[in-house]
């Protein structure tokens, strides 16, 4: 989300909070419940240039965040409840799940203890070559890339183009320039891309993966307690909707059937990559049921309604966004004011 949008809609989210709309407009746009989404959670550092910020949250954050939902009459459920919940409508107590994409160190060294100290279960979703220590982190390998080099030479469109990368406000705008012209790649030229990107600047991709992302022994180790559910991420991390039937299906079935025999324990629970419009659509939900997952989540923004159970492969999620650290915009979050402007006041947004 560029800079103008986020300012765009944190004006949107204050306005929603202040007139008190979320408030009056819940009981038609707030549903039943939510899966919240997160990703890295680690203390906060200064830094200038963070193009991947929306990523992460704090510590501290999340926990407000654990505390904020309970006092606001909601359930934590894990992600083995969140079809039943569906199931009953509006019966029951709103509920939300709490969700990890990737399967970050982080997760383990801080949002385990305070999810664990509140005794609220979570779901990981694990993209099995992030664990075998090989796996792609191209968005990631581009910001190193481009933080620790002073000047980045990059051919784009067929031309050779210099960036000057000697202040953080023109890293981000070499960041931001690079990032969006390798999205309107097919994925396998642009990991290419940025593999041969990176080595010319003296960087080993699999160092990220290293650096960041658990080892299948630390997954089990945290998987001992109960409370931690494992979901399956597919095999490379791949924008499905990019590629042929038959590799989506395999992605989906190969990394369910890994984590299983990594784990010893059934695997109900899918994400999809990115997860937004371009990367997961109405082929991916119709072949995530058919590896056998119970539910997959997306990225597309918005809270459950009733309506969702015909739709189990095809969930939204709230996005902790590292960008929106406020429990105001939460309670507006929560409340899906907001998701009912962005999505026309449709429930289900499935196509």
């Amino acid at each position: 989300m560029s800079g103008l949008r986020t300012s765009v809609f944190k004006a949107g989210l204050e306005a929603l909070y202040l007139t008190g709309a979320h408030r009056m407009l819940r009981p038609i746009t707030g549903g039943i419940g939510a899966i919240l989404m997160l990703h890295h959670v680690r203390p906060a550092e200064p830094r200038d240039f963070a193009p991947n910020a929306l990523l992460e949250v704090t510590p501290d954050y999340l926990d407000s965040v654990v505390e904020r939902v309970r006092q606001a009459g909601f359930d934590i459920v894990a992600m083995d409840e969140v079809p039943g919940r569906i199931a009953l409508g509006g019966e029951g107590r709103p509920f939300v799940a709490f969700t990890f994409d990737d399967g970050y160190r982080d997760n383990a060294e801080f949002a385990y203890p305070i999810l664990k100290k509140h005794g609220a279960p979570f779901t990981i979703y694990l993209p099995t070559s992030f664990m075998d220590r090989r796996g792609e982190l191209w968005w990631l390998v581009l910001e190193h890339t481009v933080r620790t080099q002073r000047a980045v030479t990059a051919t784009i469109a067929g031309r050779s183009v210099h960036f000057d990368c000697s202040t953080a406000s023109l890293k981000t705008e070499a960041f931001r320039e690079i990032y969006w012209w390798l999205r309107s790649l097919p994925e396998t030229e642009l990991r290419a891309y940025v593999r041969d990107l990176s080595a010319r600047h003296g960087i080993d991709f699999r160092d990220i993966c290293r650096d960041l992302c658990m080892t299948w022994d630390e997954v089990r180790a945290l998987g001992a307690d109960p409370l931690v559910t494992f979901g399956a991420h597919t095999v490379e991390h791949l924008m499905l909707a990019k590629f042929p039937e038959e590799t989506v299906r395999q992605e989906l079935v190969a990394s369910k059937a890994r984590v299983k025999d990594e784990l010893g324990r059934p695997v109900h629970h899918f994400a999809y990559p990115v997860g937004d419009p371009t990367s997961a659509g109405p082929r991916e939900f119709a072949l995530a049921r058919e590896a056998g997952f119970t539910t997959a989540v997306t990225t597309r923004p918005g809270v459950l309604f009733a309506e969702h159970a015909d739709h189990l492969t095809a969930l939204p999620r709230v996005s902790l966004n590292g960008h929106f650290q406020s429990l105001r915009y939460l309670d507006v979050l929560l409340s899906g004011a907001a998701f009912a402007f962005f999505n026309r006041f449709r429930r289900v947004n499935a196509a």
